[in-house]
C-alpha cells in the first residue's frame, strides 16, 4: 500500500537536496512526489539557478584549468 505523503514544511537543504537530485536525473517516483509535495517552487527557482551558476562557473574553470 502506499504511505500518506506528509506535510512538512519545506526547508533550504531539502531544496537542495531536490535539485541535485533532479541534476543526477534518478530519483525513486515515491520520493519525488514526496519532494514535490513539501517544496516551495520559489526556492527551487533560486537553488536550481544557483545550481545552475555553480555548475557552469565549475566548468569554465576545469576547461581554464586543463587548457594552461
Amino acid at each position: 500500500m502506499n504511505a500518506p505523503i506528509q506535510q512538512a514544511k519545506p526547508s533550504f537543504l531539502r531544496t537542495v537536496k531536490t535539485v541535485a537530485w533532479s541534476f543526477v536525473g534518478i530519483r525513486k517516483n515515491s520520493e519525488y512526489k514526496q519532494d514535490l509535495a513539501q517544496a516551495n517552487p520559489f526556492h527551487i527557482i533560486v537553488v536550481g539557478i544557483g545550481a545552475a551558476v555553480l555548475f557552469v562557473v565549475g566548468l569554465i574553470v576545469l576547461v581554464n584549468w586543463v587548457v594552461k
